[in-house]
């Protein structure tokens, strides 16, 4: 599975869990931290929890991946799931517009809507 699959796979699970605002960012090019940071917003810790645990179980359940590193967890207002190419930060509103990572990665590339949710399409079709 290339890294935009798995960008484009934790989309669709991200969506079909009603998180907003899901953003895509390709910064291979600019470090070796990842290939794509993957961005959502929940509405309630409960919510942002219920997201990274999702994705977790799904790509577990699907691919067999488990993450290398999951960060966060106590706190709920930003939690980092670190898959290695790919690296998804779940956060509260506030704190996502306080760090504001899309602000900080603008030399990233952002992946368009289109391409991102691609899988969500395909299954929407079936």
């Amino acid at each position: 599975m290339t890294a935009l699959e798995l960008t484009q796979e934790i989309a669709c699970v991200l969506d079909k869990k009603k998180a907003k605002d899901i953003k895509a960012i390709y910064i291979r090019d600019l470090t070796i931290l990842a290939d794509y940071f993957v961005i959502c917003t929940g509405t309630s810790t409960t919510q942002v929890k219920a997201l990274a645990d999702e994705v977790e179980y799904q790509m577990k359940t699907k691919f067999a991946l488990t993450p290398a590193r999951v960060e966060g967890y106590q706190s709920s207002s930003w939690i980092l799931v670190d898959y290695g190419n790919v690296v998804v930060h779940f956060f509260l509103e506030d704190t996502r517009d306080f760090y504001s990572l899309e602000r900080l990665w603008t030399d990233g590339q952002p992946v368009e809507p289109e391409e991102l949710f691609a899988k969500v399409e395909e299954e929407e079709t079936k």
